[in-house]
């Protein structure tokens, strides 16, 4: 009986959260008139891919270069972030020298910044730099990551020291200890934190409309923005924009999540 109780709350569980990305993806499939209808249906009458037609087709609206620009940015980003962090944890994990403990307490500490305060000053930084209207302004600005570096720091204190004391034994130096034997241990929560930020990247909105400008130079997210603008009843338009942006996520998560469950629960962040 106690079993059977818990799998009925994980289905009503999976239920709740499964309910909205299914109505999404039904309401995507239907026509402009019952995607507005009171009270909605769960599933479409008469299935159309005309709002997917309609989203792909237009000239306004160039869903492919912006579904390009945000895999570009989001990729580049996740292996900046992964290749800075790592660095830096390794660093903070294992290397002694003065003011280590004051150098992570202030990366730590900036997890506590609302990232809306850094907008302007990251605009000023850019704007400085001839970056802005660029793709670099979505992937650049936010490689150093604290949350990377604390994440992978409390993964590389777990590994043991004795793998590390025995290749540096056999005459590796810091850096051949690093690529060859910590970096191969870690790849659960290598692959972590690239999903991680992959998936913070993708789905930013706030900053890709800042200093993004040009149409064909939009990321997904921001150029879906446009479409809701101009389309703010077209719930049919709106939904299969939606399904477009998270099925990359969707499919990404699929693949990646023994790797998450497994560097998340490796690197001692549970709860």
């Amino acid at each position: 009986m106690s079993r059977a109780l818990r799998y009925g709350v994980l289905v009503v569980l999976t239920l709740l959260f499964v309910s909205p990305l299914l109505f999404m993806i039904s309401t995507s499939f239907k026509d402009r008139q019952e995607s507005a209808q009171t009270p909605p249906t769960w599933f479409p009458q008469n299935p159309t891919l005309s709002a997917y037609d309609q989203i792909l087709t237009a000239t306004d609206t160039p869903v492919f270069r912006w579904f390009a620009n945000s895999m570009l940015a989001a990729s580049l980003n996740a292996l900046l972030v992964v290749a800075t962090a790592a660095l830096a944890a390794y660093a903070l994990a294992r290397m002694e020298f003065r003011g280590r403990k004051v150098v992570f307490a202030t990366i730590v500490a900036t997890l506590f910044v609302p990232p809306v305060i850094l907008v302007i000053p990251n605009y000023e930084i850019v704007g400085r730099l001839l970056w802005l209207d660029t793709l670099i302004a979505v992937i650049v600005p936010t490689a150093a990551n604290a949350f990377g570096v604390f994440f992978l720091r409390q993964f590389f204190l777990q590994l043991p020291k004795e793998l590390e004391e025995s290749a540096f034994l056999d005459g590796a130096n810091t850096w051949q200890v690093f690529y060859r034997v910590v970096l191969p241990l870690s790849r659960p929560a290598l692959a972590t934190l690239a999903l991680l930020a992959f998936l913070t990247n993708w789905n930013d909105f706030l900053w890709p409309v800042y200093v993004l400008f040009s149409p064909e130079n939009q990321t997904l997210q921001a150029g879906l923005s446009t479409l809701q603008s101009a389309n703010a009843v077209r719930y049919d338009l709106l939904m299969a924009g939606a399904v477009i942006a998270s099925l990359p996520v969707l499919i990404l998560y699929v693949f990646a999540q023994r790797f998450v469950i497994e560097g998340v629960s490796r690197s001692g962040l549970k709860g």
